[in-house]
């Protein structure tokens, strides 16, 4: 293989495999990782945002975050990104800050200087060192519904 074609290690997992930019095929991940829409750090938007598909926001919201389908898509939160208000979305990842109640069907996955401060209420929930939630973590039972 010569080296223009190689995959450098150094490249984000992202990269590698298609990640956020790449397309998949449906059924590869549960989580929706196409980008549907960017909202850039230079942004701030007063008032409420719904989407489908997937949304990345590295820019300043504030109002409610939704998806429009809960079933499918995925919100990811930039390491600029701040959102106040609530977030009611199927998966979310989180490099930023959210002040607000977070209802996510699916996955919470904080990275590791992401920031919540209101309640969590999740399907499943992952956490690197350094993320901090203020605030109850509200598991979903296996109906669908929280405790």
């Amino acid at each position: 293989m010569s080296s223009s074609s190689r995959i450098s290690s150094r490249q984000p997992a992202a990269a590698r495999s298609g990640g956020w930019f790449g397309r998949r095929k449906k059924n590869d991940d549960p989580l929706q990782e196409r980008i549907d829409c960017l909202i850039g750090a230079d942004v701030a938007i007063q008032g409420d945002v719904v989407f489908a598909g997937g949304l990345r926001i590295d820019g300043q919201i504030r109002g409610d975050v939704t998806v429009s389908d809960i079933k499918a898509g995925t919100l990811m939160i930039g390491d600029e990104g701040r959102i106040q208000g609530d977030v009611r979305v199927s998966h979310v990842i989180i490099y930023g800050h959210i002040e607000g109640t977070v209802y996510a069907s699916g996955l919470v996955d904080l990275r590791q200087n992401a920031r919540i401060s209101g309640d969590v209420h999740y399907g499943a929930l992952e956490m690197q060192a350094g993320a901090v939630i203020e605030g109850h973590l509200v598991p979903h039972r296996q109906n669908g519904g929280t405790q």
